[in-house]
C-alpha cells in the first residue's frame, strides 16, 4: 500500500500522503501545503481528502489552504464543529481512495473528535492506522488539553474515554497492522514517545505502558496523568485557529515578506511596537545583536520555543535573520500561528553593522572558563533546562528555572550580583540571556557549550539532588 510519512523534526509532526490509482489523501497536513501539492503533481494525482485526525493544538493545519487550491473536501470526525464546510465522518465511515479504502474510527480521548484512519489496500487486507494523536510509538495522547478550550472536558473525563477507545477500537485490530502517529519525541502532545515513528500494532501491544491488557481504567487513568508537564500556553491558540479558520498562508507571507532597510527597520520597530526576532544562531547573536531583540534559532526548536517564549500569537514581529531564509523564518512562525510579521531587515544584520547602528552584545563563556572563575568567587548558577533534565544531573548549588517559566520568574536572578545561566547545549540559555538583556539585566554569562560541554570538560562537582525550592 503507497503511504508516504512526511515528517516533520523541527515539531516532531507526521503529515501522511496516500494514493492510489489516481487519486491521493493527505492526513494532518502543516500550513505550508505546496509540497503536498507537489507531491500529487509527480503522481499526476487529485488530491480527494484532507483527513485531520483531530483540532491540533501543536501547530496549525493547512486543510483550509489544502481545500481552497485543490478542491479537496475536509473530513473531521464524529462530534467536530468547525466553523466552515467539512465533512463530519461517522464513526465507521468509508471513503475510497482509488481502489484503497479508509475506514474513520472514532477514538475520543485526547480530544472528544479525535478519530483513527484504518487503511485497507485494494485487495481488502487492512494495512495500518493513522491514529493522530490517540496512540503514539510508546505512548497516547495526553487527555489534558481540550479543557484549556472547554473546561467541561476535564483530563479525568477524557483519559478514561481513552482507555476504552483503546480497548474497545484499536486493541482488537491485527497485530500486522503498522501504526503511523501524528508525533515522535519532541512533541509536548505525549509524555515518552519513542523516537521511532512507526512500529506495529503488535509490538506496542506488548510494550506500550497505556496498552497493558491487565491494566483497570483507574490505573490507566493515574498512569496517564502522572507526569504530564504544563501545556504550552500557545496550545489553546492553535486549537481556535483549527476549528475557528485563519488567513491564508500565501497572504501571511505577502504581508510579512518586506525588506527593510536599517533606517526603515529602525523606524517601524519604533512606531509599531514589534518584537525584533533575531533568528541567527546563538554564538552569532552573542556577538552583535540589535538592542532589545530577543534570539530563538531558526536552527533549533523555533516554532515550539517562539509559541513558548511569545505570550501575544498576534504579536508584530520583525525578522532578523540570515539573507536568504526570511520566507522560511515566516513559513515556521505560521505553523504555530505566528501570522503577524511586518517586515524584515534587508541584507541581514550585516546591514545593520555597515549603517553603524548601536549594537549590543551578550558574554559567553566555555565550560572550562566557568570552572576558573568559580575557583575565584561564588557566581550563582542557573540551569534553564526541563526539571527532568535538571533532575537527573546538574551543577552543584544551581537554582532550576526551566526556560518555558522565565518570563514569571524574572525577579529570581539577582541585580546587583553577576550570575551564570547555562543549559544542555547553549540553544536555550541563549533566548534566555537575550530575554533578560532586553528586560534591563546584563550582569550575567551564558556557557556556550552549555552542560553537556561542562560534563565533559571540566572536573565541577554535580549532583541528581533538586535543589530546595526555598532558594527561588
Amino acid at each position: 500500500m503507497k503511504v508516504e510519512q512526511i515528517y516533520t523534526g523541527c515539531i516532531a509532526h507526521a503529515a501522511y500522503y496516500v494514493e492510489n490509482n489516481g487519486e491521493a489523501a493527505i492526513f494532518d497536513p502543516l500550513r505550508e501545503v505546496q509540497p503536498y501539492i507537489d507531491r500529487a503533481k509527480k503522481d499526476n494525482a487529485k488530491i480527494k481528502y484532507v483527513f485531520e485526525t483531530h483540532f491540533h493544538a501543536d501547530f496549525v493545519s493547512g486543510h483550509l489552504d489544502l481545500k481552497a487550491k485543490t478542491g479537496a473536501q475536509i473530513v473531521f470526525g464524529p462530534t467536530a464543529k468547525p466553523n466552515y464546510e467539512a465533512l463530519i465522518a461517522s464513526d465507521g465511515q468509508f471513503f475510497t481512495i482509488g481502489n484503497y479504502k479508509i475506514k474513520a474510527i472514532h477514538t475520543p480521548g485526547h480530544t472528544m473528535e479525535s478519530t483513527t484512519y484504518l487503511l485497507i489496500d485494494e485487495n481488502d487486507k487492512e494495512h495500518g492506522i493513522i491514529s493522530g494523536d490517540t496512540l503514539f510509538i510508546g505512548d497516547v495522547g495526553r487527555p489534558d488539553l481540550a479543557q484549556h478550550v472547554i473546561a467541561d472536558l476535564t483530563q479525568d473525563k477524557l483519559a478514561r474515554l481513552l482507555y476504552h477507545s483503546l480497548r474497545e477500537k484499536i486493541m482488537p485490530l491485527s497485530d500486522d497492522l503498522i501504526v503511523y502517529p501524528n508525533h515522535g519525541a519532541g512533541s509536548a502532545c505525549g509524555k515518552n514517545m519513542s523516537k521511532e515513528t512507526t512500529d506495529t500494532l503488535g509490538n506496542q501491544k506488548r510494550t506500550n505502558y497505556a496498552l497493558r491488557p491487565n491494566m483497570t481504567e483507574d490505573e490507566f487513568v493515574k498512569e496517564l496523568l502522572t507526569g504530564l508537564t504544563t501545556p504550552p500556553g500557545y496550545f489553546p491558540k492553535n486549537v481556535l485557529l483549527n476549528l475557528k479558520g485563519y488567513e491564508s498562508l500565501d497572504k501571511v507571507i505577502e504581508k510579512g515578506k518586506k525588506p527593510l532597510n536599517p533606517n526603515e527597520f529602525e523606524t517601524l520597530a519604533n512606531v509599531s511596537g514589534a518584537l525584533i526576532l533575531d533568528t541567527r544562531n546563538a554564538n552569532d547573536f552573542a556577538k552583535g545583536f540589535i538592542p532589545n531583540s530577543i534570539n530563538i534559532g531558526i536552527d533549533g526548536s523555533f516554532a515550539m520555543w517562539v509559541g513558548e517564549m511569545i505570550s501575544d500569537i498576534n504579536q508584530a514581529i520583525l525578522l532578523v535573520t540570515e539573507p536568504g531564509r526570511e520566507e522560511e523564518c515566516m513559513i515556521r512562525l505560521s505553523r504555530v500561528g505566528y501570522d503577524n510579521t511586518i517586515g524584515y531587515l534587508e541584507g541581514g544584520f550585516e546591514s545593520w553593522k555597515q549603517a553603524e547602528k548601536e549594537i549590543d552584545s551578550l558574554k559567553r563563556i566555555t565550560g572550562e572558563q566557568l570552572e576558573a572563575l568559580l575557583k575565584t568567587a561564588d557566581f550563582p548558577l542557573f540551569d534553564v533546562r526541563k526539571k527532568s533534565e535538571f533532575d537527573s544531573e546538574h551543577l552543584l548549588k544551581s537554582v532550576n528555572i526551566p526556560l518555558n517559566q522565565l518570563n514569571a520568574k524574572l525577579d529570581s536572578f539577582p541585580k546587583d550580583k553577576s550570575f551564570v545561566i547555562y543549559c544542555a547545549g547553549g540553544y536555550r540559555s541563549m533566548i534566555a540571556a537575550s530575554i533578560l538583556k532586553q528586560r534591563g539585566l546584563d550582569n550575567f554569562m551564558d556557557v556556550s557549550g552549555g552542560y553537556n560541554e561542562i560534563a565533559k570538560t571540566t572536573q565541577l562537582p554535580k549532583t541528581n539532588y533538586v535543589c530546595p525550592s526555598t532558594l527561588l
